[in-house]
């Protein structure tokens, strides 16, 4: 296996045990969720509310029990997507590419417990990819204008990263291309920096200060500003244990979404520039505290709750690039495939190879550009 291969896989299995474990304690506060398990998380755990079908009828889903959720059905969809276009994507690619993976390839939804479309169990901000891109006819370029700002392109950007390995600025540059079709204001700008996050990582020899330094030089307004608070923050814990209070407290001034995670003001979610998300950060700071373990990192978002299956897969994710597969706990990866029906390995050596072909047309690119721009020497 080769680095890119190793990292590539560290990435996207990464994300996926994140998203599982989140999965179970998504919606709900520390507090919550140690009272319900006796203690804290430390892997796979039933769901939070046992009548899973009923509990919230809007929303019927098997979480938790290692059930992977919609953030693994879209990181997956998009690296499908990769395969198909065999380059870079841009917000054309969302809609003549995405779109249909959505609609029409029936996909096994662990939640479901059925073979049905991801459009069926995505959250409304991504079936708003479906409704302005195929039924609305909207320039792709602007789609996302108007859908709620949240974590929806973020949380499965992770590919954009791995296609782009090392360079996060070309990273960052191509997922604010890809999401302009799903997401505006600080929604898209954390997908950018999501991308750029894991380019950096991909880096042999990335850390987690270089991770940081990447996403702080490249993050703009209330997104970089939040970042900065919330992993400085980090820095005064050994542990995610006992760092809840003090991160929540870094990240509030920047947050839209209430601290009762589902009763949201008027001004939720809504376009700004001095606002951020609020799983990016988290994330970050998950990451600074375990110091990229990829466990910890994990561990960190599934304990703090709220939207922890999305801030624990963007923590599993950076820190599996930077680690690789054998950073990843086994058993997790074994126990959530299986339980998932759905191989959370394979579609990194996909996204690897993919990677492979496009770095080696961009190098066939750039080098005939160099040659032409000598040409205009004169030399």
């Amino acid at each position: 296996m080769t680095p890119l291969e190793d990292k590539a896989t560290g990435c996207v299995a990464g994300a996926a045990v994140g998203d599982a474990l989140g999965g179970a304690t998504e919606g709900w506060t520390p507090e919550q969720i140690v009272a319900r398990y006796g203690g804290a998380v430390e892997g796979i755990v039933p769901p939070y509310n046992a009548d899973w079908r009923n509990a919230r009828p809007i929303a019927p889903y098997h979480k938790g029990d290692g059930h992977i959720t919609d953030d693994t059905l879209m990181t997956h969809a998009l690296i499908r997507v990769y395969e198909q276009a065999g380059g870079h994507l841009d917000a054309y690619s969302m809609a003549e590419l995405l779109v249909p993976e959505l609609m029409g390839e029936r996909v096994w939804i662990p939640e479901l417990e059925a073979d049905a479309l991801p459009l069926q169990r995505i959250f409304l901000a991504e079936k708003w990819i479906v409704a302005r891109l195929h039924y609305g006819h909207v320039d792709p370029r602007e789609a996302g204008v108007g859908n709620i700002v949240n974590c929806g392109a973020a949380m499965y950007v992770a590919p954009v990263g791995i296609v782009n390995a090392a360079d996060p600025d070309a990273a960052y540059a191509e997922a604010i291309d890809l999401t302009g079709a799903h997401q505006s204001s600080f929604g898209r700008e954390a997908a950018g920096v999501m991308a750029a996050a894991v380019a950096e990582a991909m880096r042999p020899g990335a850390t987690v200060d270089s991770v940081i330094a990447a996403c702080l030089r490249l993050a703009k307004d209330g997104t970089r500003a939040a970042i900065d608070a919330v992993c400085s923050a980090a820095r005064d814990h050994g542990h995610w244990e006992g760092s809840f209070s003090a991160l929540r407290a870094a990240m509030r001034p920047f947050d839209t979404v209430a601290d009762t995670y589902r009763d949201q003001g008027l001004g939720a979610r809504r376009p700004s520039r001095i606002h951020s998300i609020e799983e990016l950060p988290l994330a970050l700071a998950f990451l600074v505290i375990a110091k990229g373990d990829v466990r910890e990192t994990v561990l960190g978002g599934v304990n703090y709750g709220r939207d922890a299956d999305s801030i624990a897969s963007m923590g599993g994710a950076i820190a599996g690039a930077l680690g690789g597969l054998a950073s990843v706990p086994s058993e997790w990866v074994e126990e959530i495939g299986t339980a998932s029906r759905t191989d959370i390995v394979a579609p990194g050596r996909a996204i690897a190879e993919v990677a492979r072909r496009v770095h080696a047309a961009d190098v066939a690119r750039r080098r005939a550009h160099e040659s032409a721009f000598e040409g205009l020497l004169g030399s």
